[in-house]
Protein backbone atom coordinates (compact mmCIF):
# COMPACT_ATOMS: atom_id res chain seq x y z
CA UNK A 1 0.00 0.00 0.00
CA UNK A 2 1.31 3.86 -0.46
CA UNK A 3 1.84 5.63 2.20
CA UNK A 4 -1.38 8.36 2.99
CA UNK A 5 -0.60 11.73 3.65
CA UNK A 6 -3.99 14.29 4.54
CA UNK A 7 -3.30 17.39 3.10
CA UNK A 8 -5.31 19.49 4.88
CA UNK A 9 -4.77 23.17 3.15
CA UNK A 10 -7.89 25.37 1.92
CA UNK A 11 -5.98 27.12 -1.25
CA UNK A 12 -7.50 24.52 -3.71
CA UNK A 13 -4.60 25.55 -6.60
CA UNK A 14 -1.74 25.15 -3.70
CA UNK A 15 -3.37 22.08 -2.81
CA UNK A 16 -3.88 20.28 -5.98
CA UNK A 17 -0.52 20.61 -6.86
CA UNK A 18 1.08 19.66 -3.93
CA UNK A 19 -1.27 16.36 -4.06
CA UNK A 20 -0.51 16.26 -7.66
CA UNK A 21 3.61 16.59 -6.61
CA UNK A 22 3.50 13.61 -3.93
CA UNK A 23 1.31 11.57 -5.93
CA UNK A 24 3.80 11.06 -8.51
CA UNK A 25 6.05 10.41 -5.88
CA UNK A 26 4.25 7.37 -4.37
CA UNK A 27 2.06 8.90 -1.70
CA UNK A 28 -1.60 8.33 -1.39
CA UNK A 29 -2.73 12.03 -0.69
CA UNK A 30 -6.30 12.78 0.54
CA UNK A 31 -6.90 16.89 0.67
CA UNK A 32 -9.05 18.22 3.38
CA UNK A 33 -9.82 22.21 3.21
CA UNK A 34 -11.15 22.83 6.79
CA UNK A 35 -9.80 22.93 10.44
CA UNK A 36 -12.79 21.84 12.38
CA UNK A 37 -13.40 18.81 9.78
CA UNK A 38 -9.79 17.76 9.82
CA UNK A 39 -10.17 16.81 13.62
CA UNK A 40 -12.28 13.90 12.80
CA UNK A 41 -10.57 12.84 9.62
CA UNK A 42 -7.42 12.62 11.18
CA UNK A 43 -8.03 10.62 14.18
CA UNK A 44 -10.51 8.08 12.57
CA UNK A 45 -8.49 7.47 9.05
CA UNK A 46 -5.03 8.00 10.78
CA UNK A 47 -2.99 8.74 7.81
CA UNK A 48 0.74 8.30 8.01
CA UNK A 49 1.26 11.62 7.65
CA UNK A 50 -0.60 15.21 8.30
CA UNK A 51 0.41 17.77 5.80
CA UNK A 52 -1.52 20.85 8.18
CA UNK A 53 -1.90 24.58 7.35
CA UNK A 54 -1.78 27.44 9.83
CA UNK A 55 -4.64 29.41 8.52
CA UNK A 56 -7.87 27.28 7.61
CA UNK A 57 -11.30 27.91 8.11
CA UNK A 58 -13.78 26.78 10.40
CA UNK A 59 -10.55 26.23 13.22
CA UNK A 60 -6.87 26.71 13.07
CA UNK A 61 -4.12 24.90 11.89
CA UNK A 62 -2.74 25.15 15.86
CA UNK A 63 -5.94 24.27 17.27
CA UNK A 64 -5.92 21.54 14.94
CA UNK A 65 -2.64 20.12 16.58
CA UNK A 66 -3.79 20.51 20.09
CA UNK A 67 -6.71 18.36 19.82
CA UNK A 68 -5.51 15.32 17.94
CA UNK A 69 -2.08 15.26 19.08
CA UNK A 70 -2.68 13.07 22.23
CA UNK A 71 -4.64 10.52 20.36
CA UNK A 72 -2.63 10.78 16.59
CA UNK A 73 1.36 9.19 16.73
CA UNK A 74 2.05 10.29 12.90
CA UNK A 75 3.98 12.65 11.96
CA UNK A 76 2.34 16.36 11.74
CA UNK A 77 4.45 18.72 9.47
CA UNK A 78 2.59 22.43 9.39
CA UNK A 79 2.56 24.51 6.79
CA UNK A 80 2.21 28.40 7.42
CA UNK A 81 2.40 31.97 5.11
CA UNK A 82 4.15 33.50 8.38
CA UNK A 83 7.30 33.46 8.58
CA UNK A 84 7.95 34.34 12.84
CA UNK A 85 9.43 32.22 15.36
CA UNK A 86 6.57 32.80 17.21
CA UNK A 87 4.61 30.55 14.97
CA UNK A 88 7.38 28.19 14.66
CA UNK A 89 7.37 28.12 19.08
CA UNK A 90 3.64 27.75 19.13
CA UNK A 91 3.72 24.78 16.53
CA UNK A 92 6.39 22.95 18.39
CA UNK A 93 4.52 23.63 21.65
CA UNK A 94 1.20 22.07 20.59
CA UNK A 95 2.94 19.01 19.03
CA UNK A 96 3.79 19.29 15.34
CA UNK A 97 7.13 17.40 13.95
CA UNK A 98 7.94 19.91 11.50
CA UNK A 99 7.67 23.22 9.73
CA UNK A 100 7.80 24.55 6.18
CA UNK A 101 6.98 28.06 5.48
CA UNK A 102 5.15 28.92 2.03
CA UNK A 103 5.92 29.48 -0.40
CA UNK A 104 6.06 25.62 -0.46
CA UNK A 105 9.03 23.83 -2.17
CA UNK A 106 7.32 20.62 -3.52
CA UNK A 107 10.99 19.22 -3.51
CA UNK A 108 11.59 20.42 -0.04
CA UNK A 109 8.06 18.84 1.55
CA UNK A 110 8.51 15.49 -0.22
CA UNK A 111 12.03 15.03 1.31
CA UNK A 112 10.89 16.09 4.79
CA UNK A 113 8.15 13.65 4.02
CA UNK A 114 10.37 11.08 2.96
CA UNK A 115 12.27 11.41 6.50
CA UNK A 116 9.18 10.75 8.56
CA UNK A 117 8.41 7.87 6.50
CA UNK A 118 11.27 6.00 7.79
CA UNK A 119 10.32 6.40 11.35
CA UNK A 120 6.77 4.58 10.97
CA UNK A 121 7.37 0.57 12.33
CA UNK A 122 7.25 -2.16 9.50
CA UNK A 123 4.01 -4.01 10.19
CA UNK A 124 6.56 -6.54 9.52
CA UNK A 125 8.82 -6.46 12.33
CA UNK A 126 11.42 -8.74 14.02
CA UNK A 127 12.01 -9.99 17.11
CA UNK A 128 10.50 -6.98 20.08
CA UNK A 129 13.31 -5.12 21.36
CA UNK A 130 12.69 -3.28 24.94
CA UNK A 131 14.44 -0.62 27.11
CA UNK A 132 13.27 -0.80 30.17
CA UNK A 133 13.97 2.13 32.37
CA UNK A 134 12.01 1.01 35.94
CA UNK A 135 8.30 1.27 34.89
CA UNK A 136 9.20 3.05 31.66
CA UNK A 137 9.49 0.57 28.77
CA UNK A 138 10.14 1.60 25.53
CA UNK A 139 10.06 -0.57 22.07
CA UNK A 140 11.59 1.16 19.42
CA UNK A 141 10.34 -1.46 16.55
CA UNK A 142 6.96 -1.00 17.05
CA UNK A 143 7.71 2.39 18.49
CA UNK A 144 5.78 1.94 21.20
CA UNK A 145 6.04 3.66 25.20
CA UNK A 146 4.68 2.00 28.26
CA UNK A 147 4.36 3.69 31.45
CA UNK A 148 3.91 1.70 34.82
CA UNK A 149 1.50 -0.71 31.88
CA UNK A 150 -0.35 2.14 30.68
CA UNK A 151 0.30 3.20 26.90
CA UNK A 152 2.08 6.82 26.68
CA UNK A 153 1.13 8.23 23.04
CA UNK A 154 3.94 10.04 21.70
CA UNK A 155 4.70 12.01 18.49
CA UNK A 156 7.14 11.01 16.13
CA UNK A 157 9.83 13.90 17.48
CA UNK A 158 8.66 13.49 21.03
CA UNK A 159 9.30 8.96 20.28
CA UNK A 160 12.93 9.88 18.30
CA UNK A 161 14.09 12.16 21.21
CA UNK A 162 12.81 9.65 24.16
CA UNK A 163 14.54 6.95 22.40
CA UNK A 164 18.34 8.71 21.88
CA UNK A 165 18.11 9.76 25.59
CA UNK A 166 16.97 6.15 26.52
CA UNK A 167 19.85 4.24 24.82
CA UNK A 168 22.46 7.07 26.24
CA UNK A 169 20.36 6.34 30.21
CA UNK A 170 22.69 7.74 32.98
CA UNK A 171 24.51 9.90 30.57
CA UNK A 172 24.56 13.86 30.36
CA UNK A 173 23.55 14.57 26.29
CA UNK A 174 24.21 18.05 24.98
CA UNK A 175 22.05 20.30 23.82
CA UNK A 176 24.50 20.48 20.33
CA UNK A 177 24.66 16.61 20.22
CA UNK A 178 20.24 16.32 20.71
CA UNK A 179 19.62 19.12 17.81
CA UNK A 180 22.16 17.41 15.64
CA UNK A 181 21.34 13.95 15.70
CA UNK A 182 17.01 14.72 15.83
CA UNK A 183 17.78 17.65 13.23
CA UNK A 184 19.81 16.50 11.40
CA UNK A 185 21.53 20.05 11.09
CA UNK A 186 24.23 22.51 12.85
CA UNK A 187 23.41 22.94 15.56
CA UNK A 188 21.17 27.04 15.79
CA UNK A 189 21.17 28.16 19.58
CA UNK A 190 18.40 30.56 18.59
CA UNK A 191 16.40 26.87 17.88
CA UNK A 192 14.25 26.22 20.94
CA UNK A 193 12.51 22.74 19.48
CA UNK A 194 14.54 20.43 21.32
CA UNK A 195 13.87 22.10 24.96
CA UNK A 196 10.37 22.36 24.10
CA UNK A 197 9.78 18.88 22.90
CA UNK A 198 11.87 17.85 26.18
CA UNK A 199 9.19 19.63 27.94
CA UNK A 200 6.13 17.93 26.17
CA UNK A 201 7.99 14.59 27.13
CA UNK A 202 8.22 15.60 30.80
CA UNK A 203 4.77 15.95 31.17
CA UNK A 204 3.72 12.54 29.10
CA UNK A 205 5.76 10.44 31.33
CA UNK A 206 4.71 12.40 34.61
CA UNK A 207 7.57 14.74 35.30
CA UNK A 208 7.03 18.01 36.69
CA UNK A 209 8.73 21.22 35.65
CA UNK A 210 9.95 22.19 38.45
CA UNK A 211 11.05 19.37 39.82
CA UNK A 212 12.03 16.93 36.83
CA UNK A 213 13.02 13.26 38.65
CA UNK A 214 12.28 11.07 34.99
CA UNK A 215 14.21 13.97 32.38
CA UNK A 216 16.58 15.70 34.21
CA UNK A 217 18.46 19.07 33.11
CA UNK A 218 22.00 19.37 34.04
CA UNK A 219 23.03 23.29 34.41
CA UNK A 220 25.61 24.13 31.82
CA UNK A 221 25.67 20.71 29.92
CA UNK A 222 22.37 19.20 28.75
CA UNK A 223 20.00 15.98 29.63
CA UNK A 224 20.41 12.86 31.48
CA UNK A 225 17.48 10.43 31.29
CA UNK A 226 17.69 8.82 34.76
CA UNK A 227 18.08 5.13 35.00
CA UNK A 228 15.66 4.56 38.34
CA UNK A 229 12.26 3.86 38.62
Amino acid sequence: MLPSVLLVEDDLELAEIVRDYLTENGFSVLVETRGDTATQRIISETPDLVVLDVNLPGMDGFSVCRMVRELYSGAIVMLTARNEEVDEILGLEFGADDYLTKPVRPRVLLARLRTHLKKIPSVNSGTEDAIKLGGLEIFPSRRHTELRGSPVVLSTAEFDLLVFLAERAGKIVSRVELYQALQGEMYDPQDRSIDLRISRLRRKLGDTQSNPTRIKSIRGAGYLLSIEP
